[in-house]
């Protein structure tokens, strides 16, 4: 008898345990479509779950930052033949945060390479975290991420961890301004599940994000000087179609030409002194997607001439950005400005 009382007082247990996630999942004060769960409501009291909103996860913005923070990490760790496509899935064991990390700081890690068991697993990612943390927090850094949210692959805070690694270490990449994102909080408070949206800043403005040395020449000109821009302006349609008029072509706009990539191939081209195959780009890019290709391609050629990685990002160039334009065709001018 007693048996059958412990059996059915622990199917009651499970039952409530049920109802609370249903209930949680049924709040009134979530957005419609929000996946949460079961077991993200299965709180200890006092305990919280933080999830990201769907539409959230849809946001172009977020998910540009998204495929900055894998290029860059894919760039960082090409030497270790590390690719990173996803990553939740990519860097909630610990495994590349660590490569990552030690790429940074030049300091290696006391840890197993591979590790399989989930008790592995979380030790790899607490000497990682101990170590990211004990670097970032006497610069103020708020410490947004914990071993458990990284392994249980919260998208959020692995975001937040990368950003703040990019940020420290300077990266040569130029991260999304003002991206945000709303989050699903789930507490237990006196054994009632409650529930509330919050927004989170993921990135600011570029120059809080990285620093003054990130401005540069054309930040100060745009600021405190517009009317010498167009002097600048006039200088570098001047360098461009001096080369481009070998081919019949003319520049008038900066921002506008040069936004396809079509222009800025063929530019290297002439600057390098090679034809660029045309199955290499799209002669005529119609679509947003065409256009960055043709942009990151020029980037590349521009690599492969003994130039740094520009700090714009071919987005930018696309999107009409004129500063970043401006970088780019500034950084050619400095390399080839005696080139015949």
């Amino acid at each position: 008898m007693a048996g059958l009382l412990c059996g059915t007082k622990r199917k009651k247990q499970v039952s409530d345990l049920h109802e609370e996630g249903k209930n949680a999942i049924n709040a009134p004060m979530l957005p419609s479509g929000t996946d949460i769960h079961p077991e993200d409501t299965l709180l200890e009291e006092n305990a919280e779950r933080i999830m990201l909103d769907p539409t959230s996860r849809e946001n172009p913005k977020f998910k540009d930052l998204l495929k900055v923070l894998i290029d860059w990490i894919n760039s960082e760790l090409e030497e270790d033949r590390i690719i990173v496509k996803d990553l939740e899935e990519d860097c909630y064991d610990g495994q590349v945060l660590q490569k990552l990390f030690e790429k940074l700081s030049g300091r290696k890690l006391n840890v197993a390479e591979v590790t399989q068991s989930e008790i592995g697993q979380k030790q790899k990612l607490q000497t990682v975290l101990e170590a990211v943390n004990e670097l970032l927090r006497p610069h103020g850094w708020s410490i947004e991420w914990s071993v458990d949210s990284i392994h249980s692959k919260k998208l959020v805070a692995i975001v937040y961890l990368l950003v703040a690694l990019a940020m420290h270490f300077q990266a040569p990449i130029r991260l999304p301004e003002h991206v945000s994102v709303q989050v699903v909080v789930v507490k237990k408070r006196e054994g009632i599940l409650q529930t509330a949206l919050v927004t989170k800043e993921l990135t600011s403005t570029t120059e809080m994000m990285m620093g003054r040395f990130e401005r540069d020449a054309f930040d100060t000109l745009l600021d405190h000087a517009p009317d010498k821009l167009n002097v600048v302006k006039t200088s570098l349609i001047t360098f461009v179609n001096k080369h481009l008029n070998k081919l019949n072509l003319e520049v008038t706009e900066l921002e506008s030409q040069f936004a396809d990539g079509v222009y800025l191939i063929l530019l290297m081209g002439l600057l390098e002194d090679y034809f660029v195959p045309l199955y290499n780009f799209f002669l005529t890019p119609e679509s947003f997607e065409q256009k960055v290709h043709n942009v990151a391609f020029a980037f590349e050629l521009m690599q492969d001439g003994g130039l740094k990685k520009p700090k714009a990002r071919p987005e930018d160039v696309v999107n009409l950005n004129l500063k970043s334009t401006l970088r780019v065709l500034y950084n050619l001018f400095t390399n080839y400005k005696n080139s015949e």
